[in-house]
């Protein structure tokens, strides 16, 4: 029997973590049809059936299981020690995987990317926003960014970027005809806009003053699940909303957005950025924590 093409596992382990030809062809950066093409040659080659295909879905057969299965250890020793090579380099190539949520995309992770692309020219840089909770070795990622309590204990976590400064604001118009609420007693006389998490879990507004601290269920008609809606709908009056301060620093400067109970809003901690405990750290992701490491160093030294 013919020997399998190396690349070609390489791309039937894509469609695993993804079940999809087109977001493997995204991570392998082929073209779909090329995926289907290097399955379709893995098939022939071991006279067995690999995934089943619909019009809506791909997965694995339970031979293409056991293959995957037996395969993923070679296939992450190879990288392994094609990642050493990278010791005998100045500087690190191939291409940095990293799941995050939007918020630490958006304030945390994007302001460095264009000083990273300039300190290591050879690396490539995938960053997948999104706000549900995802195994990260299973989709192909070299690291993930969270909260610390939505890290799994297997992981190692690395504390980057500042704490994160939370507000609660309405627009002029909404409180034209109501009173400013000045403590969370008062919040149920008010429309809240509710944040709605991935895993369909309702976020409660943490609250804190003097060594009070509450996790609020707050009451309202509409409920979200981006931060940049919940912050529209406050700004079209629609009710109160609770973000992070980057997310309403705008408005509030503007004056189109109202800032309430500012001694009741905590500052929340800083973003953890993990790695699996098991894994050798990749010189690419070592090269981006050093320096969201030296970010967070500045920033509380200027603070």
């Amino acid at each position: 029997m013919p020997q399998p093409n190396l690349s070609h596992l390489s791309v039937l382990a894509a469609v695993a973590r993804h079940s999809s030809f087109r977001k493997a062809a995204e991570e392998v950066g082929i073209s779909t049809s090329a995926v289907s093409h290097a399955v379709r040659g893995l098939e022939e080659r071991l006279g067995v059936s690999l995934l089943n295909r619909t019009t809506r879905s791909v997965s694995l057969t339970d031979a293409g299981q056991r293959l995957v299965q037996r395969m993923q250890p070679a296939l992450r020793d190879l990288g392994d020690a094609l990642e050493e090579m990278n010791n005998f380099r100045t500087s690190p190539t191939g291409t940095l995987r990293i799941n995050t949520s939007r918020s630490a995309a958006q304030f945390l992770i994007a302001p460095m990317i264009p000083r990273f692309l300039a300190a290591y020219p050879q690396l490539h840089v995938e960053i997948v926003d999104e706000d549900g909770l995802v195994d990260i070795v299973a989709r192909g990622f070299d690291a993930g960014i969270r909260f610390e309590e939505s890290i799994p204990e297997d992981m190692v976590g690395v504390r980057i970027g500042p704490g994160r400064g939370v507000a609660i604001v309405g627009s002029p118009d909404y409180f034209r005809h109501r009173a400013k609420p000045s403590h969370p007693d008062e919040l149920a006389l008010h429309e809240c806009v509710r944040h709605r998490f991935p895993s369909g879990r309702i976020y409660k507004w943490e609250l804190e003053k003097d060594g009070v601290k509450l996790d609020l269920d707050v009451k309202g008609r509409v409920t979200l699940g981006d931060q940049n809606l919940v912050v529209q709908m406050a700004l079209e009056g629609i009710g109160l909303a609770y973000a992070f301060e980057d997310y309403v620093a705008g408005p509030v400067a503007q004056g189109r957005l109202v800032c309430v109970m500012e001694d009741w809003c905590p500052r929340l901690p800083s973003f953890m950025l993990y790695y699996p405990r098991q894994r050798k750290i990749s010189s690419a992701l070592r090269a981006f924590i050093d320096m969201a490491m030296e970010d967070r160093e500045q920033m509380s030294a200027a603070a």
